[in-house]
């Protein structure tokens, strides 16, 4: 094969296959790499340990916050909280100075002062090639395994709750990394709300998490990330084996993230979406689940339900169901080869 995959994800049919090659089973394992599987799940009797590792590639600016932020958003996926950490640092040659460094390092020491979580060790080297640092985070943590959540817990009959909306990462990165490209087009105050994106809706769901599951039935959660909201979906219908329905009109897409999208020219669906939870809930207990986030400041919706069926996602239209399109990479990936 001559040919070179496009920057972001491996396509899910090259991935499987990829991982079809790969030593996974084991009688201890309880969740191993797969589609749509946000963490890997180790069994300890009563206890179970879960692991999650997540680069930051895109971001330069508070590197060390996203690394920590971004791989605790998968964590909290399963119910878990998080609480070791190893932190693998890339620095770039001959741009790597000693303020970067400690900068990085500040970054990443309170946020996990903040959330909990000790840093047990990892690896930092200056690697030639790079134009920019890369931070790969790996996080633990250590629940009950009865407690345990997983896409694959998803049932015909649940309902689909989004949190915040789309695409929240993708606003804040794109503000802060490129506002010049913005600034034809948006007014500086626009610009420091797409920027502060990052904290306020912010890009953490741990707390919108804590709250579905405190207040129903939670049978799975998904992160959104590379490949927006319609990616996390079509992996969830991946993950669990079913088909999922979603009514595209009732998908929040905040004002200001929806002209920062049209500015670059990207699909909100496709794009980064960090900030959004995706919940599958009992019918019965979705509603209430909603209200609770909302009660707690959290903007929710049920977007969709889930039916027996071929894994796949389809979008409720006036001329009827259609496929819910695939991005074979991010919105911003695209982006990036450009600028």
């Amino acid at each position: 094969m001559n040919f070179t995959f496009p920057l972001g994800k491996l396509p899910h049919e090259y991935l499987q296959q990829l991982i079809n090659t790969l030593p996974t089973d084991s009688e201890r394992v309880i969740l191993g790499p797969g589609i749509g599987l946000d963490c890997a799940v180790v069994d300890f009797g009563d206890r179970c340990l879960v692991f999650k590792s997540e680069p930051i590639t895109f971001a330069t600016r508070q590197i060390g916050w996203y690394a920590v932020q971004i791989a605790a958003n998968d964590i909290a996926t399963t119910g878990a909280k998080p609480q070791w950490m190893l932190l693998t640092m890339l620095l770039p040659e001959k741009k790597t100075t000693p303020s970067l460094v400690n900068e990085i390092a500040q970054e990443v020491s309170q946020t996990c002062r903040q959330m909990g979580i000790v840093l047990i060790g990892g690896h930092t080297e200056i690697t030639s090639g790079l134009e920019r640092p890369i931070l790969v985070t790996t996080l633990i943590a250590e629940m009950n395994r009865e407690k345990l959540i997983t896409p694959r817990g998803t049932k015909p009959g649940d309902v689909l709750i989004l949190t915040k909306g789309i695409p929240i990462e993708a606003t804040a990165l794109l503000a802060k990394e490129f506002p010049q490209n913005l600034s034809h087009l948006m007014s500086e105050a626009e610009i420091s709300q797409a920027q502060n994106f990052l904290k306020d809706p912010g890009i953490s769901v741990s707390r919108d998490a804590e709250i579905a599951v405190n207040a129903g039935e939670v049978h799975a959660m998904h992160d959104p990330t590379e490949g927006g909201l319609a990616t996390a979906l079509w992996e969830l219908a991946y993950a669990s084996q079913n088909t999922l329905v979603i009514e595209p009109s009732r998908v929040y897409i905040p004002p200001i993230s929806q002209k920062v999208c049209s500015v670059f020219g990207l699909d909100p669906m496709g794009t980064l979406a960090s900030g959004a939870l995706v919940i599958a809930a009992s019918s019965s207990s979705g509603q209430t689940i909603v209200n609770a986030l909302q009660e707690n400041g959290i903007s929710a919706t049920i977007i969709g339900k889930v039916e027996q069926g071929q894994p796949a996602v389809h979008l409720i239209t006036p001329s009827g169901k259609q496929l819910l399109t695939k991005f074979n990479r991010d919105e911003i990936a695209r982006l990036f080869e450009t600028i």
